[in-house]
């Protein structure tokens, strides 16, 4: 008879390099070389667009705390490091020094990456924070530059939206302004300049 596989804890991904992004779902850590140019990219166009009016209330309601790939604790064997994450304040009042936030996040935005991290994203990471109603789940495809918006109702996913490069919308939560999604992707390549 084989003994159980240690679930992995907080201690086993603050073992990990630095330079490594590291997960722990379900008990199992899981490593991952650092983005590619575009998936940061669209991690700071998601930044860029939200923060001035949701983190600092310039153009917007303010109220807000939007940060990058900050550890979030659900249980002692599922801690994730979403690309981009946010909580209303009045939730998280202060978060100075804090590591890992056991605060269920009011909103979370993970960026596709190739191969593995799809399905990690789309299946694995979408049902956790469902199970632990996170209330807001965006999936953004740098590739295909789309960006899919999901809100948690009666424990289940529903699709709120999807939007392209050409859409300027108000995507829940943040529907207090229109977000110009070409601005979260890098522009589309030069055309060939061969005949």
């Amino acid at each position: 008879m084989t003994a159980a596989p240690k679930l992995a804890t907080y201690a086993d991904l603050l073992a990990t390099p630095e330079d490594v992004k590291a997960e722990i779902l379900a008990g199992e850590l899981i490593t991952q070389p650092s983005a590619l140019f575009e998936h940061s990219y669209v991690q700071s166009g998601v930044v860029d667009g939200l923060r001035g009016p949701f983190d600092r209330g310039r153009g917007g309601p303010g109220g807000w705390w939007i940060v990058v790939e900050l550890d979030v604790q659900f249980t002692d064997h599922d801690v994730v490091r979403p690309d981009v994450v946010g909580w209303r304040r009045e939730r998280l009042p202060s978060p100075w020094g804090k590591r890992p936030i056991d605060v269920v996040p009011d909103w979370i935005c993970e960026v596709l990456s190739p191969k593995k991290g799809v399905r990690r994203d789309r299946v694995i990471k979408r049902d956790l924070y469902a199970r632990h109603g996170v209330p807001f789940y965006w999936l953004i495809d740098p590739v295909a530059a789309v960006l899919e918006a999901f809100t948690l109702e009666r424990g289940r996913w529903v699709l709120a939206g999807t939007y392209d490069r050409s859409a300027v919308a108000r995507v829940p939560p943040f529907e207090a302004i229109e977000l110009v999604v070409a601005d979260l992707f890098m522009p589309e390549p030069p055309e060939s300049a061969e005949e």
